[in-house]
């Protein structure tokens, strides 16, 4: 029904980081962060494995590391970097990797036996030691933290899920403040689902904003239900998932000041829509911008590998502000 923007180029070697890149047992690898560190890219990627490997028996879900010199080719390291679990963690998944000051800190989607909970880290930049800061209270998920403090504080977006007040997959995204990163408040709405006119079901935030001279560019992710069939390894599911794009004030980005009406990303390609975990996903986890005005684009497809798709900066502004 809907198609990526013409602004959009996805890369020739998609998909770019798939299981078989992995040294180790690896199955699903997908819903990657990425920053580039003082001329290296950095991706944190998520990966579920199963038992026996290749199988569809999830097994568990780790956090690998790769490292690239021109953001397309990847070396992995040779085992996984985080796996967390304990009495009441039953893992992490989806890094969102930011720098601020100097400071390399990770968001991540926290499972555990009692609600999904949003977890902010603090990394050194091996990315093997993580210094937990703080845990949202259930339930509620995506977090992506802005470059810089805005107005002296530390800001994020975030999608609680609500299920009794907005009913069943009808979730919004709303930026939090903090002085410290551990006290969160002065919550508040900023897109609501209803707001996108190719969605009926949920919006989410997506990729870490990028401050440009209009605001902060900002990617999310947009749901569609559709009805469930056999599309992927599950027997009934029932959504499709996009790449939106937007604009936020950038001394108050509680307001959207451009909306690009339509999807940047839609499910197109064979490694989007065919042979996947989850068809028909498209999941943005980050935006590099470079030097020469291109913006790349990383994301999960397919909830099976990860891919990459770039745009000039200005163009992707003159969508969201139609120009």
């Amino acid at each position: 029904m809907f198609q990526s923007s013409k602004v959009i180029k996805r890369h020739p070697l998609n998909p770019i980081l798939t299981e078989k890149s992995v040294p180790y047992d690896a199955d699903l690898i997908f819903n990657a962060g990425v920053q580039k560190i003082d001329g290296t890219y950095y991706m944190l990627f998520r990966n579920d494995y199963c038992a026996p490997r290749g199988s569809h028996n999830l097994a568990g879900t780790n956090i690998g590391l790769a490292t690239s010199k021109d953001g397309v080719h990847w070396d992995v390291d040779p085992e996984p970097h985080f796996e967390v679990s304990d009495g009441e963690i039953k893992r992490v998944y989806d890094p969102r990797i930011q720098v601020i000051d100097g400071e390399i800190y990770i968001c991540f989607a926290v499972g555990t036996w009692h609600g999904i909970r949003g977890g902010i880290a603090k990394t050194d930049k091996d990315f093997r030691k993580l210094e937990w800061i703080s845990m949202s209270a259930p339930d509620n998920r995506n977090m992506v933290l802005f470059p810089e403090k805005i107005n002296g504080k530390f800001a994020r977006l975030e999608r609680p899920f609500p299920v009794y007040s907005r009913g069943y997959d009808q979730f919004d995204i709303w930026y939090s403040d903090s002085p410290d990163l551990r006290y969160w408040g002065n919550t508040d709405l900023v897109l609501p689902a209803e707001k996108v006119p190719y969605v009926n079901a949920k919006v989410g935030p997506a990729a870490p904003p990028i401050k440009t001279k209009e605001g902060w560019l900002t990617a999310f992710h947009a749901v569609r239900a559709v009805p469930p069939k056999k599309n992927g390894w599950e027997d009934t599911w029932g959504k499709e998932y996009y790449a939106g794009i937007m604009m936020l004030d950038l001394k108050d980005p509680k307001k959207v000041i451009g909306l690009y009406e339509e999807p940047l990303l839609a499910p197109e390609a064979d490694y989007e829509t065919k042979g996947g975990f989850r068809n028909d996903v498209i999941f943005p986890g980050a935006m590099i911008l470079e030097d020469d005005g291109e913006v790349k684009i990383y994301y999960g497809a397919a909830d099976t590998v990860e891919c990459l798709a770039t745009a000039k900066l200005d163009d992707l502004i003159a969508l969201c502000m139609k120009k």
